[in-house]
């Protein structure tokens, strides 16, 4: 079934089109930078295929899994507006259709999808699979990772020092679904008392869990494609050990502020604000920027080279690509 027709059926069953992205820009040495090196690519079925326009390619990494990182963000920067019902990138997109049908594109090409527990925590009622999210072309995410010779649905891995997790959440119970705790041993002693046969759970870590431990324990385990959703603290675990590779920005067409003269406790900073009392739009403590729990000198900030520009209506679709060493 071609991309019109399932468009055209999904109108007809009462859900809204999806329009396919617009490609603005991309690098004449997307390919080329990565020459010679081995690729997982979805060209089928022609549903993903057109929505992305082209197929989604990515290379691999010979000695390690290829970190991917989707997020959403404001145009100032806010991943997470840190309110209780409203803390998931669904409020940062305005659930938007075309955003919800990349990262469902992103998971669909992923052995592993890689979360916090704060994240789990975040979404009382999230699945970290293509099908959550984009749940009209389930089966083409399914037929796309049959045809890369995946399991029906990406491997769920949640990183938690604490073990504090709750196993009965929805997104870690689904029979389909294979779910990995990356815990410290503290955390797995806290996870046996209420222990799961459907979770697998590893502790890599004494007091704390290593973003190279994390990597390295999911490789271990047969993964070459890892996708990580955040939260912002993780990703800032993970960029200040050079350990992603790419990042898939989509930017929303809206402004969320961090504040006012609240701004640096915002951030997380403590301290008490300037002034004779806040301002009443003053943000909430809990909001959260692109990267959190970690602060990089200038020397030292991770960049980047943009590979692509894409877009939706007023979103923007950003694709960025970290020179690490191979």
């Amino acid at each position: 079934m071609t991309a019109p027709v399932i468009e055209r059926a999904v109108e007809a069953a009462g859900h809204p089109a999806i329009e396919p992205l617009e490609l603005l820009w991309e690098s004449d040495d997307a390919s080329r930078d990565a020459a010679g090196r081995e690729r997982r690519t979805i060209g089928a079925p022609p549903a993903l295929v057109e929505f992305y326009g082209g197929p989604l390619s990515v290379p691999l990494r010979a000695d390690r899994p290829t970190v991917i990182a989707n997020f959403v963000s404001t145009l100032d920067g806010v991943v997470s507006y840190g309110e209780p019902g409203h803390a998931g990138g669904g409020q940062i997109s305005g659930f938007f259709g075309p955003d919800r049908r990349l990262m469902a594109l992103l998971r669909a090409a992923a052995d592993a999808v890689l979360v916090g527990a704060g994240t789990v925590r975040a979404s009382a009622r999230g699945e970290w699979t293509p099908r959550h999210v984009d749940p009209t072309l389930g089966r083409a995410y399914a037929a796309a990772r049959s045809d890369l010779g995946l399991t029906a649905q990406p491997l769920t891995a949640v990183a938690t020092a604490s073990g504090r997790l709750d196993l009965s959440h929805p997104g870690l119970t689904q029979a389909d679904v294979p779910v990995l705790v990356l815990t410290t041993e503290h955390g797995r002693s806290e996870l046996a008392a209420r222990s799961s046969e459907r979770v697998a759970v590893s502790a890599i870590g004494d007091r704390d869990v290593e973003p190279l431990a994390m990597v390295s324990e999911l490789g271990r385990r047969g993964a070459r494609l890892v996708t990580c959703e955040g939260g912002p603290h993780l990703l800032g675990r993970l960029l200040a050990d050079e350990l992603v590779d790419e990042l898939f920005l989509t930017v929303a067409p809206q402004i969320a502020g961090r504040g006012g003269q609240e701004g640096a406790s915002d951030a997380g900073q403590g301290g008490t604000p300037a002034g004779a009392g806040a301002p009443a739009t003053a943000g909430p403590p809990g909001r959260l920027a692109l990267v959190e729990g970690h602060a990089f000198g200038f020397a030292l900030a991770p960049w980047s080279r943009l590979i692509s520009v894409r877009r939706a209506g007023s979103h923007l679709f950003l694709r960025y690509r970290f020179n690490h060493s191979t």
